[in-house]
């Protein structure tokens, strides 16, 4: 099975569109975590609609130092995946027609959210991010996108971004899709050796630890110690784990929720930052704290 490989942002816009068209936006190296994002994207436009897969390794959300020359291109094998999963048509441009006038000057900035948890320690990434996004909106013109909650700091600014410069789509989150024993599925992982994917397995079961936590009738001090503890142990692991941050945060801008009983109750994401040998990851669960206990 395969479908077509458009180049252009003129070849997309010469494509009949039907019913309504949803896009799931990806940097290639597909794996079940991005078929999921694809499946429900058929699911939410229908058998009648158009579902589009962007492949496009951003430069600009790549910091010095980071990993955009190993990056991986498997554009032939992402066109295989995409089409299982029920797309109807992969948009992979090159980076000049992205930005035809080299690098941008002219960027999207994320905010004071942008610059929390991965902003940190990525200066500049979300910047990059949301200016990729946008144009590929606007190169795209979906009804709706779909991203993953892996990356919950990303969807939050994208959904973020979408209301405050009103653009006409609707921006839909879909559930993190996770390896049996609980790793994060994510591109990175074809990088680690067998020794380093087990110290890897620390970062979900950090979270799942502290959703844990919650679920006992613990609040946030409770819920950050428990995933703290597992961190700790790992970090004696061979190979170790070096871990950027774990932070119990508001949704709705990444600040930290408050520690004192009763202080904050709603939604909040329990997100996780580590190295292992050359590789980073992150990972988050989703909570609720207050009476209505925990939520994965």
């Amino acid at each position: 099975m395969s479908v077509p490989v458009l180049r252009t942002a003129a070849e997309l816009r010469a494509l009949p569109r039907r019913g309504r068209r949803a896009v799931v936006m990806t940097m290639g190296a597909l794996h079940e975590g991005h078929a999921a994002l694809v499946r429900a994207a058929r699911e939410q436009a229908g058998p009648d609609g158009q579902v589009v897969v962007t492949v496009f390794v951003n430069p600009l959300q790549f910091g010095a130092g980071e990993d955009l020359d190993r990056y991986p291109r498997t554009l032939d094998a992402d066109v295989v995946v995409a089409a299982g999963a029920g797309a109807d048509v992969v948009f992979a441009p090159p980076v000049d027609e992205v930005y035809p006038g080299g690098e941008p000057e002219v960027r999207i900035s994320a905010g004071p959210t942008g610059g929390r948890l991965e902003g940190a320690f990525r200066p500049g990434h979300f910047d990059g991010v949301l200016t990729v996004v946008a144009k590929l909106l606007h190169l795209t013109a979906p009804d709706l996108a779909l991203y993953g909650e892996k990356d919950a700091q990303q969807l939050a600014l994208i959904t973020r971004m979408v209301r405050d410069l009103n653009f006409p789509v609707e921006i839909v989150g879909v559930p993190t899709v996770r390896e049996a024993d609980g790793l994060a599925l994510s591109s990175r992982n074809r990088y680690l050796s067998k020794e380093e994917r087990t110290t890897a397995l620390a970062l979900s079961r950090a979270l799942f630890a502290g959703r844990d936590a919650l679920a006992r009738g613990g609040g946030p001090r409770e819920v950050r110690a428990a995933a703290e503890a597992v961190l700790a142990g790992a970090g004696d692991a061979d190979p170790p784990l070096e871990v950027d941050y774990l932070a119990l945060v508001d949704p709705s801008d990444f600040t930290e929720v408050p520690e004192a009983p009763g202080a904050y109750e709603g939604e909040a994401v329990l997100a996780v930052a580590a190295r292992v040998g050359t590789t980073r990851l992150i990972d988050n669960v989703r909570l609720h704290l207050g009476r209505r206990g925990a939520d994965s």
